[in-house]
């Protein structure tokens, strides 16, 4: 027998906080615990992995797509596999892409193979405060997002104004009747104690061990559940991502570029290099900013950003990078 893991699922749509967030936990987390985090990324390459830090941290990145759509599907399936026979975490965080529809994970938690090792607590929703109405209005993943969980993290409060912040918790309060909201900027909460790690740990449910299993044998068990008619997996919204490396040049090139993108881009995120300095590229739906950061960036992903948009811009997207210095890459 073993003791469960207890899973919370982090959503919120694209630049909405959520790495932010994990590093307040990851700084926070008591160190006599166990914690895994599970990060889905919807672009090429995953850029926050390289973002959230910590001493004996175990990070699982799944990228490429949504692990609640058949894309990634597998990969999320055996990463749950492996986190419950090997690394066995008291916490299990589980962030999603931004433009998932969570609401197939607890089927997964539950799946035979895991014989009970997954405990589901709760779902948090993070809200960027000055966009979630746009957000809502166009993107079908985010209504899902906010249907399914049950706290809401509205960030950003320092970019909305009063009304927007009264009109987030009416959208929010039509699909619950009294929903527990945490008002911040930069996700500056106490993010252990909402997760309730602050109080002494309840006696942990045991449950039997995972089931031994051959690699051959999961790839089998996986390509059945995926092939089952009874399975239904939700279609996440239709994005497309790609990734372009910058060839170099003047910085201040990427605030002009960044005035022209085409409104249909909704997320642009990477590391930039300029001055023998490494730079946080930070974009959402409008808004962007460069933060030169402390220490130097996995070297992999410097002068590389991933855009995520909607498929009727992407000829106008390529022509515009390619025009300061941009080359798309292939992963």
């Amino acid at each position: 027998m073993s003791s469960t893991t207890d899973v919370y699922l982090i959503t919120g749509f694209l630049g909405s906080g959520k790495t932010t967030f994990l590093n307040r936990l990851v700084n926070q987390f008591p160190r006599d615990r166990k914690l895994m985090i599970l990060m889905n990324e919807f672009g090429e390459i995953g850029v926050d992995g390289a973002l959230v830090e910590g001493q004996d941290l175990e990070i699982f990145e799944i990228s490429k797509g949504s692990i609640f759509c058949a894309c990634v599907k597998t990969d999320f399936i055996k990463g749950l596999f492996e986190i419950a026979q090997k690394i066995k975490p008291d916490l299990l965080v589980i962030e999603s892409t931004g433009v998932a529809n969570p609401t197939d994970l607890k089927k997964d938690l539950n799946l035979p193979i895991f014989n009970g090792c997954f405990k589901f607590k709760e779902q948090f929703c993070i809200i960027d405060a000055a966009n979630i109405l746009d957000e809502f209005n166009t993107f079908a993943s985010v209504e899902r997002q906010i249907s399914s969980s049950t706290r809401f993290i509205i960030n950003k409060i320092d970019l909305a104004t009063q009304e927007e912040i009264l009109e987030t918790k009416n959208l929010v309060s039509k699909y619950h009747p009294s929903p527990i909201f945490y008002e911040t900027t930069f996700a500056n909460i106490d993010t252990a104690g909402i997760l309730g790690l602050v109080k002494t740990p309840e006696k942990k449910e045991t449950s039997a061990a995972c089931r031994q299993m051959t690699e051959a044998e999961l790839d089998q068990y996986v390509e059945d559940l995926l092939n089952d008619p009874r399975a239904s997996i939700t279609p996440p919204d239709i994005l497309m991502s790609a990734a372009f490396s910058w060839e170099g040049g003047d910085l201040s090139s990427i605030w002009s570029l960044s005035s022209q993108l085409p409104k249909e881009v909704v997320r642009a995120k990477g590391f930039l290099t300029a001055d023998a300095k490494v730079f946080l590229y930070n974009y959402v739906m409008g808004h962007y900013t460069i933060i030169e950061q402390s220490a130097a960036a996995k070297e992999i992903l410097n002068n590389i950003l991933v855009f995520i948009f909607a498929p009727e811009a992407q000829d106008a997207l390529e022509q515009l990078l390619g025009s300061y210095n941009f080359v798309k890459k292939e992963f």
